[in-house]
Formats: structure tokens, C-alpha cells, sequence
């Protein structure tokens, strides 16, 4: 059954007052292009160590695949623009660089309770069946957000907005409801290099294609084992995650505020010490960061980030720490303990 435009208007009014920024639909068949860049990218091998890329790529390269009955797919924006300048703490190497979005409460978590909200709204309104997803399934949800208007996959291949930047989270409702679709966003990024030349490592083989094993997000956060020493000394500070390209996009002087104050940023992680972050066992780890998901990296993988960004900073002062871990348990720490040593020597 075909739904009009009333009760559309009456989802995405739903939608705001829930917190997203923006709601838009697709049709799960309307990314014909993603099996394409799919195996191109898995060819490339620029997915790494990341293996459960290439499971399921029918899944994963197509939407109508992942679900045959669904009609539609609502595709939601929620805000989670920072309220500081992120880059600020790339000019103190003594402190770690975390990145925004994990600066506070986990969004999966928050995301996911409002699509569920969302949907139960829908349900009882119209009936039909739905599934929720935020980053938790083979969904290609930038190519979905590009496809429904809530932006354009810009040429970081993050989802872009003339409306709220690139300072968002993106969910899905799936839904055998047939809702009317909206038309795709076409792509503003023109001339602009921003996003390409503010990355340390060079990411970017070319506009719109990431290589993740340069990427300092997959390192600190999905690579395991030690990192190449070519790529050790460009990570700099940042031990979780990578804005650098986020925060270069100029759409972001049209962001729009976070609706959610668990986004907001902790103090404790705005700008930590090295030294404090070093010396985490994993007991300490595990209660600093709980409900975080930071978390989920679990002690080691941190803490070598840790002492790669104390092997960057120049402060002999924190070699001591450095030299500590050089017999860690975890090989991994004790050959970044050895590095950050050999650095500041």
C-alpha cells in the first residue's frame, strides 16, 4: 500500500522532535553504484585488517538484498557538532587528541533508542514491519543518506551537508511501508581540497577514495598489532580517532548544535595528559571508559596509542613512563614502549 505526502510530513515533524537534524527517504534499490566501489575498494585492499568488510558483500552492496521486503528506508541525520575547535589540542603534543565523537557517551547507544522510538511511532501510526540500523549491519548508509537527500558523499567519503556540515551521525529505519521517496542531494564539493590536504598521512589516494590503512582512525581504533613506523611519527597526538577532515569541511559554518547533551564533550577527555592515560591498567581502563566506545579497543591497543602520540611529543619528561612498559605483557605495547623510548632519547 503507496503511503501520501500527510503521512510523511507527520514522520519527519516526528523525527525533529526526537532530535535528529534531518529526515529524508529512499528506496533500498535506489545505490545501484555501491557493488562497484565495493570491489574496487576490497581489491585495492584498502580495507586492511578490517575482514568483515568483504563477508556478505551482496549484503552490503545491496541494501534490497539485506532485507527484500522493505518498501523504504528513512535515513536520519542527528547532530553531534562539537561546542570546542577539536584541531586546538593538535598544538599540545603533551595531551591526547581524542576524537569528538567519542569524547562522551557511546552513539550507537543514543542513536539507536531514538530510531527505535521513531519506529514504534511508525508502527502505531500506520502499521508494516521495521528494522533499525546504526552502524551495526552491512547497511551502505552514507550511500543511502546520499541517495535520500540527506546529503552528498563528499570527497573525504564522509556524508556532507549544505544544511548541518559533516558533524553527524547517520541511522536507518527500514520499512515494508511504501513511503514516498525523495529526490538524492548532488554534490557540492566543487574545487575544494580541504578535507584531502588537512590529512597527516595521506589517506586519500584520490577525491572520494580512502585507503583506511593509512587512515589515523582505522589505526588507532581497528589495526592490530604495531603500526608502520612511516606511519608512527604522522598519528602525532591523536590516540583515538582523526577529525582533521571533518573539521576542514567549510559546510561546517552551517552546523548545527548537538540536541543531545551526552554528546557533549567530558573534561577528562577534552584534552588528557599522556602521562595520565599511560600509566591505565586495565582495571582503570575499563572503569574510565565505560559506556564509552573507547571501551571496545580494550587496554593495549589504547595504550599503544598512547605511547606512540609520547614518542611524538617531544617531552623527555615522559620518558620514564615510556621506559616502564618496554617489557609490557603485550608485545604490541612493549615494542610502542621501545619506539616512544628511542624517540625521546
Amino acid at each position: 500500500m503507496k503511503y501520501g505526502s500527510d503521512l510523511k510530513d507527520r514522520l519527519v515533524k516526528r523525527a525533529i522532535s526526537e532530535g535528529f537534524v534531518s529526515c529524508r527517504i529512499c528506496r533500498p534499490w535506489d545505490v545501484p553504484q555501491v557493488p562497484e566501489r565495493l570491489d574496487a575498494f576490497l581489491q585495492a585492499g584498502y580495507h586492511g585488517q578490517m575482514g568483515w568488510m568483504a563477508e556478505r558483500p551482496h549484503w552490503r552492496g545491496d541494501p534490497a538484498a539485506l532485507w527484500p521486503e522493505a518498501q523504504a528506508v528513512i535515513m536520519l541525520a542527528e547532530s553531534y557538532m562539537p561546542e570546542h575547535d577539536p584541531t586546538e589540542v593538535l598544538n599540545h603534543p603533551e595531551k591526547a587528541a581524542i576524537s569528538v565523537y567519542a569524547q562522551h557517551k557511546d552513539y550507537h547507544d543514543l542513536v539507536k533508542k531514538r530510531l527505535k522510538r521513531l519506529a514504534r511511532w511508525l508502527i502505531a501510526e500506520a502499521g508494516g514491519d521495521v528494522k533499525v540500523f546504526v552502524d551495526t549491519a552491512p547497511v551502505p548508509e552514507k550511500a543511502l543518506g546520499h541517495a535520500a537527500g540527506l546529503g552528498w558523499q563528499g570527497k573525504h567519503t564522509n556524508l556532507v551537508s549544505r544544511d548541518w556540515g559533516n558533524w553527524a551521525f547517520i541511522g536507518s529505519v527500514f520499512t515494508t511501508l511504501d513511503l514516498p521517496a525523495d529526490e538524492a542531494e548532488v554534490d557540492h564539493c566543487g574545487s575544494c581540497r580541504a578535507c584531502l590536504d588537512s590529512c597527516p598521512t595521506d589517506a586519500f589516494p584520490a577525491p572520494y577514495q580512502l585507503d583506511a590503512r593509512r587512515c589515523i582512525s582505522y589505526l588507532t581504533i581497528e589495526h592490530k598489532g604495531p603500526v608502520e613506523e612511516e606511519l608512527r611519527g604522522k598519528m602525532g597526538n591523536r590516540i583515538y580517532g582523526c577529525d582533521d577532515c571533518l573539521a576542514a569541511c567549510p559546510w561546517n559554518k552551517f552546523a548545527v548544535a548537538a540536541s543531545d547533551i551526552r554528546y557533549a564533550a567530558r573534561d577528562d577527555l577534552k584534552a588528557p595528559t599522556l602521562a595520565e592515560l599511560v600509566e591505565l591498567d586495565d582495571a582503570a581502563f575499563r572503569t574510565k571508559f565505560s559506556g564509552s566506545p573507547i571501551k571496545r579497543i580494550g587496554r593495549d591497543r589504547f595504550v599503544r596509542n598512547v605511547l606512540y602520540a609520547i614518542g611524538n611529543s617531544g617531552a623527555e619528561d615522559l620518558r620514564p613512563a615510556a621506559q616502564a612498559l618496554t617489557e609490557d605483557p603485550d608485545p604490541t605495547v612493549a615494542d610502542a614502549a621501545r619506539w616512544a623510548v628511542k624517540q625521546l632519547s
